[in-house]
């Protein structure tokens, strides 16, 4: 149904779309509307002048707003009338006596315009089939030859007034290509309303799902309306746990490079209590435990040749790092206070990422 043209909803400027759906194109304007109802107006204010313009009624007329269109973008059928005389086509009551007694079935027209209050849409036959082209609809509506009738009915019930639009419509791109084939429906469209409010409450039923996941990660109860906000606290809930395996990862990682560095140095520290290693200290050891667990990873990968290279290198960075340190103190002291110093960082970070 790509190719039928079928404008929506904007403002109450339901008379226009009315028309160029009918028309099946971008035929008339808002200003080009607002010019006939104009003309109409000065024609009905003419006439009142003939019965004297000092007269009650004509100054009661002027005083009166337009018949023919107003603020917010409605058209009479007079001026839906005019415009369609512009292609040589008029509007006939659907349920007027004159049109009753001609007994033609429905689904021989080729479209018709209906109103109830200040909205108007068109039904019209394209190809070989009929089509709902309200503008209040998310797209065209298919209607059966069988339903057609029933559908009329229905509006006239529901206290819509239907015109028979008589003519020969321009031609269509969508009017020659449904010629040849017939479409199929599988969903009919919404109104525009409808699916603005199962948009909404779609929206609203997710953000309460987000809500319980996250009392479920952190029991905070606290909702954002803005689902990546929401997203983000997850995602956060998510981070927290892997932070507290990286704490125990790290643990053993510090307890893993004291214990290779203390074989390394234990003939050449003395050892001394009452003396703590810094910041940077610490990194060095980390960085060159994990230097070595990197080459040594390297030598079983590596082919033969490539083996005393490696070793060499990795002896070489090993007493790179064993020179930096100067300081002397125990073993046992020397792993408390890693551990301590990088349990307060995990926490510092976790105090960090909550609060953000």
């Amino acid at each position: 149904m790509e190719s039928i043209f079928h404008e929506k909803q904007e403002g109450s400027l339901c008379a226009q779309h009315c028309l160029n759906n009918l028309l099946q194109g971008e035929y008339f304007s808002p200003v080009e509307l607002s010019s006939i109802a104009h003309q109409l107006d000065e024609e009905e204010r003419m006439r009142m002048a003939e019965g004297g313009v000092t007269s009650e009624d004509y100054r009661t007329f002027l005083q009166q707003p337009s018949g023919n269109m107003d603020d917010s973008g409605f058209f009479s059928i007079q001026v839906i009338s005019n415009a369609l005389k512009v292609w040589g086509l008029e509007l006939i009551l659907f349920n007027s006596p004159e049109y009753q007694r001609l007994r033609i079935d429905p689904i021989n027209e080729r479209s018709f315009i209906c109103n109830y209050k200040e909205h108007w849409f068109t039904v019209r036959k394209l190809g070989k089939q009929w089509f709902n082209l309200n503008s209040l609809l998310t797209g065209p509506e298919l209607i059966s030859d069988t339903y057609l009738a029933l559908f009329l009915a229905q509006l006239q019930q529901e206290g819509y007034s239907i015109f028979v639009v008589k003519g020969d419509l321009p031609d269509c791109e969508a009017d020659q290509l449904l010629q040849m084939i017939r479409v199929q429906q599988m969903h009919r469209p919404k109104l525009i309303g409808e699916e603005l409010a199962q948009l909404k409450e779609q929206r609203v039923q997710k953000t309460d799902d987000l809500e319980r996941v996250l009392e479920v990660n952190d029991g905070t109860g606290m909702l954002d309306e803005d689902e990546e906000d929401l997203q983000r606290a997850l995602a956060l809930s998510r981070q927290e746990i892997d932070m507290e395996d990286e704490e125990a990862d790290l643990r053993r990682a510090i307890q893993l490079s004291m214990q290779g560095t203390s074989r390394n140095r234990c003939q050449d520290i003395p050892q001394t209590s009452g003396s703590h290693p810094t910041s940077e200290e610490l990194r060095k050891r980390r960085e060159a435990y994990f230097e070595k667990q990197q080459q040594q990873q390297q030598q079983q990968q590596a082919p033969p040749g490539q083996l005393t290279h490696l070793c060499e290198k990795s002896s070489t960075s090993s007493e790179a790092a064993d020179s930096d340190l100067g300081d002397s103190m125990s073993e046992e002291d020397m792993l408390q206070a890693a551990v301590t110093m990088s349990l307060e960082t995990v926490r510092s970070n976790l105090k960090t990422e909550g609060k953000k």
